[in-house]
């Protein structure tokens, strides 16, 4: 299958691209990038503008799309930023795709997702859920993780500390509440890639501890 993967060089994404390279079922991984990835014959990583995303680009068109782009408020520095990495262009790469036949669309969301939240960050979150569900997709999957466990490229200090308590309290915790490793979100987005229930289907955090 060809593949296209945004956010390859995120926490998720680093996971699911070196998954997706070694699995026999994947034939090519496109990942658009703002930065290089090391090379490997079957990726190819197009450097784009995520503002001017390449409209009509072969590469479009593919057996699914797995979306790993995020930020936080404080990388970003803004709301209007924020929901630009984490609205405006996974949606944006969602219209292309299913413009160019794309059928399979499988996102990393978040726990709390909800388009009518009073919280900023689950709003967003739950607004491009609501905004995907209309693009009609033949199989759409919203992986909701809570707080991910793994090492990142940048230092989180809310994340870190909440890290360390969550791991503290793991015994005491329900499931869903109990940090979610990187890697098994990355199972769970290129699984649902890789053999796509039909319609929408949601991945609670429980199921990624």
């Amino acid at each position: 299958m060809r593949l296209i993967l945004a956010g390859a060089t995120g926490l998720v994404g680093r996971h699911v691209l070196a998954r997706a390279l070694a699995d026999p079922r994947v034939t090519h991984v496109v990942a658009p990038t703002r930065r290089p990835l090391p090379a490997h014959p079957n990726l190819d990583a197009p450097l784009v503008d995520f503002d001017a995303l390449p409209a009509d680009a072969a590469w479009w068109r593919a057996d699914a799309v797995i979306c790993a782009l995020g930020t936080t408020m404080k990388t970003a520095g803004s709301r209007d930023a924020f929901r630009r990495v984490d609205h405006d262009y996974p949606l944006a790469i969602a219209d292309l795709a299913r413009r160019h036949g794309t059928p399979v669309y499988v996102l990393n969301s978040a726990m709390g997702a909800d388009a009518q939240s009073r919280v900023f960050y689950n709003r967003v979150k739950g607004e491009l859920e609501s905004a995907l569900r209309t693009r009609g997709f033949a199989s759409l999957t919203l992986v909701r993780p809570g707080l991910i466990g793994g090492d990142r490229d940048e230092r989180r200090l809310g994340e870190t500390l909440a890290t360390h308590l969550l791991r503290t309290l793991h015994p005491l915790l329900p499931r869903k509440w109990r940090i979610n490793p990187a890697e098994r979100i990355a199972d769970a987005l290129l699984d649902a890639a890789l053999d796509p229930p039909a319609g929408v289907h949601v991945v609670a955090s429980d199921a990624l501890v």
